[in-house]
């Protein structure tokens, strides 16, 4: 099976070269040992580490979860900043904070060690999946799942230089990335991430970045100045579990899986990537971050990685028989680091005790804290203790988004371009009066989709000003449009005065990331852009439909009822790449990476059968060869999506929750007393912590929600000391009592039926009297049988 993947991977050679312009990114952050001299150096800095600071190497906290005092004390070999956790507990901090953070912790790190003990430097990974944007006014490259659709390897090897770059301004040193997952069910929440269904089109692009963020092999600047330590993810099947389920089964032949979703590690590996995130997922059951003969036997012995592996948040606790804080078996599988986001202290003591008892032998620590040190010595980390701040390209803010890395992403955004449908709409005429519809057209956060800024993304970023420096697909139109003499006007609903020489209407998915955007099926359902181009076909005006999306989807209606349709993926900051496509300016390029559906049903999604559009389709502007009329029936339309109000959370089609006159999109957010924040329950904050202050209120609602029960299950930590109420349409009922019986005693559920809550309404507010808080997992509404009493 090497021999195959190995193959596999030298027929698919990288082509192209870039140059590096900064002079600063070819200077070597430090020299390296030489290569000979490695296995020496590190089993001396071994023998002379204490087994508390050895076990400490292996544990990965986020920021907001330890102290500086904490890294002096324990030394963690890496931290990490979690997708909705920034530097002092701002995720929106600008990048001078993230700087200062990282030489807070590298600070704290090399302080002096008694007697012989030799100090070992920190390190921070983000995941920077496109582009640094966890930070503001970092370049916003498209996600994956259109950088695919280029098939151009240099232009995923020039973003990788440009994040590494933008990595370095703020002082961090390693990137969870490139994802190189082959996706081969669409409703999977992470299939944006992945760069197409094919391993021969993911292999070439995931090593390309893995390039482009750490150097060639060879180079004098690998792993120097302009370059970070970059993880292929997820070894392995993150792509392949049944329906879709993120972090849930992979099952088959285990040689057949590994022709499909271990094929892009062998490119990764011969680019010289230096860590491997271990997946969530199980392969036929049993669960990646516990598995032995798939973490060292494949990856080490038969796929020759010699880098360290990384856990994923928490995945350790996932294994059978272990929890966050108790897992030998991790660890004796070929797991080197464990994430552990917040429960690192308990962690450490329980492995620090497993080593002195025999349970995890000491030969197997030194192996997994001997790979940890080699990734640092190779990245210059142990050779000079330089402050993040005094190092090459930090502190340089202009570099965050700069002209230069934004033209990368604007070349990147036209050529992920991929042109379903043409009627001869496109190019749009030079001098066109353009109306632009559609509240996607003027949102950058709905273009960049999850992972920007916040871990899911989100349309409470909605207003712009969380992007300075970006162009919205709007504002790219409308510069184009009077570039050439033309027009444009911005119109959300698609109303207008004069009536307009073509419209251009922007819809598609709202922002998810992970399990959140996990689906039953792949039917379009938000009505917004069908509406709008059903209201401009009845009027004669044609139309050019713009679907913004993290994967394809069946929009059978929509495809007929426009002129012209494009596939933008999310494109992320850089919205001019789009009008590029549009007027011409730049030719259509992009090739379908994912098989189009042509049916809504259930099942499977990827592959030929049955596939409208198949790998590899994709138009070219002077393509006007019409398109059938397609079949608009979809079961799954009709099927009842209303009964889940809160779940993996996300919030249903049409729930609210506010606190005031403020919404809190997702029960995430501040408002009048009520503070919501995510936490992790199954998965990554799945569930929320809602706080009060005396007399705050909050009211989840659902307009039209119909009938039945309220089930919510909930857990409270520490008993009200002052009423708390919940009022369910015209009814309030005292939680107090409830909820002092539930303290201390984990998640629990409380239906809420007409027996205590006659007419049930469609809203539920919460109201405490003192300061008080309660978590929240799912909120979900059921039939059940006439009589039922409510229950806590």
């Amino acid at each position: 099976m090497r021999a195959i993947l190995l193959a596999t991977a030298a027929a698919m050679g990288l082509a192209g070269c870039t140059t590096v312009s900064s002079e600063a990114r070819n200077t070597p952050r430090a020299a390296s040992a030489p290569v000979s001299d490695e296995d020496a150096r590190v089993a001396d800095l071994v023998a002379r580490m204490s087994l508390e600071r050895k076990v400490a190497q292996l544990i990965q906290p986020q920021i907001g979860s330890f102290t500086a005092e904490d890294m002096e004390r324990y030394r963690f070999g890496s931290y990490l900043n979690g997708g909705n956790r920034g530097p002092y507990g701002d995720e929106f901090a600008p990048a001078s904070e993230w700087l200062r953070h990282a030489d807070e912790m590298h600070v704290a790190s090399v302080q002096p060690m008694e007697g012989d003990e030799p100090v070992i430097p920190t390190m921070w990974g983000t995941d920077a999946v496109h582009g640094h944007t966890n930070v503001v006014r970092a370049t916003i490259f498209p996600h994956n799942v259109g950088l695919g659709a280029t098939r151009d390897a240099d232009l995923i090897r020039r973003i990788g230089e440009a994040t590494a770059v933008e990595i370095e301004v703020t002082g961090i040193d390693w990137n969870f990335s490139p994802t190189v997952a082959v996706a081969q069910d669409d409703r999977w929440g992470r299939t944006y991430e992945s760069y197409s269904e094919d391993p021969a089109i993911v292999a070439p692009l995931g090593a390309a970045l893995v390039e482009g963020l750490q150097g060639r092999k060879g180079e004098a600047d690998r792993l120097g100045a302009g370059h970070v330590i970059a993880t292929a993810k997820h070894f392995f099947g993150d792509g392949g579990t049944d329906q879709g389920v993120d972090q849930g089964e992979v099952t088959g032949d285990i040689e057949a899986l590994k022709a499909i979703h271990a094929a892009p590690y062998p490119a990764a590996i011969a680019a010289g990537v230096e860590s491997v995130m271990a997946s969530f997922n199980s392969i036929n059951g049993r669960k990646m971050h516990g598995n032995k003969e798939l973490l060292t036997d494949v990856l080490r012995g038969e796929l020759g990685f010699d880098g360290l592996v990384v856990g994923d948040w928490n995945g350790h606790g996932q294994v059978a028989g272990c929890t966050n804080t108790d897992c030998p078996q991790s660890l004796l599988a070929g797991l080197d680091i464990y994430m552990v986001p917040d429960e690192w202290k308990g962690l450490h003591d329980t492995l620090v005790r497993q080593v002195r008892d025999g349970t995890i032998p000491m030969t197997v620590l030194d192996e997994a804290v001997s790979r940890v040190l080699r990734v640092k010595m190779r990245a210059g980390l142990l050779d000079e203790f330089v402050k993040p701040s005094d190092r090459p390209n930090a502190g340089e803010y202009e570099l965050l988004g700069s002209r230069e890395h934004r033209a990368i992403a604007r070349e990147a955004v036209a050529k992920s371009q991929v042109l379903l449908k043409n009627d001869g709409v496109l190019p749009l005429a030079e001098g066109a009066n353009i109306l632009v519809a559609g509240s996607a057209a003027d949102s950058i956060a709905q273009a960049s989709g999850g992972w920007t800024l916040t871990w899911q993304g989100g349309l409470e970023l909605d207003n712009n000003e969380h992007f300075p420096g970006a162009t919205s697909i709007w504002k790219g139109l409308k510069d184009a449009a009077e570039a050439g003499g033309g027009s444009a006007v911005l119109s959300a609903d698609g109303s207008y005065t004069d009536k307009p020489d073509v419209a251009v209407v922007v819809f598609g998915e709202e922002p998810y990331a992970e399990f959140a955007g996990d689906r039953k099926d792949l039917a379009f359902r938000d009505e917004e852009g069908l509406g709008l181009l059903r209201k401009f076909e009845a009027e004669g005006v044609p139309t050019v439909a713009v679907f913004l999306s993290g994967r394809p989807m069946w929009v059978n209606r929509e495809l007929n009822a426009a002129d012209a349709f494009v596939a933008s993926w999310l494109p992320g900051s850089e919205g001019a790449g789009v009008a590029d496509v549009l007027t011409g300016a730049v030719p259509a390029t992009g090739k379908l990476g994912f098989s189009w559906p042509a049916t809504c049903d259930y099942g499977p999604l990827n592959g030929p059968e049955g596939a409208l559009f198949m790998v590899g389709y994709g138009r070219a502007l002077t393509d006007t060869s019409p398109l059938r009329r397609l079949d608009e029936n979809c079961d799954a339309l009709l099927a009842h999506e209303g009964a889940e109000w809160f779940v993996n959370g996300r919030f249903a089609d049409g729930v609210i929750a506010t606190a005031g006159s403020t919404d809190l999109p997702d029960l995430r957010g501040s408002a009048a007393g009520v503070t919501a924040i995510g936490i992790d329950r199954n998965a990554q904050e799945d569930s929320r912590e809602i706080a009060f202050a005396p007399g705050a209120s909050l009211t989840i609602a659902q307009e039209g929600a119909g009938s039945g029960a309220y089930r919510i299950v909930y857990r409270v930590k520490r008993r009200p000391t002052q009423p708390v109420s919940l009022t369910v349409g015209d009814v309030t009922v005292d939680l107090t009592h409830p909820f002092s019986v539930a303290a201390e005693k984990d998640w629990r559920e409380m239906v809420i039926t007409g027996q205590c809550a006659a007419g049930l309404g469609d809203s539920l507010t919460f109201t405490s009297q003192g300061a008080f808080s309660f978590d929240i997992a799912t909120i979900t509404r059921e039939e059940v049988a006439e009589g039922t009493d409510c229950s806590f």
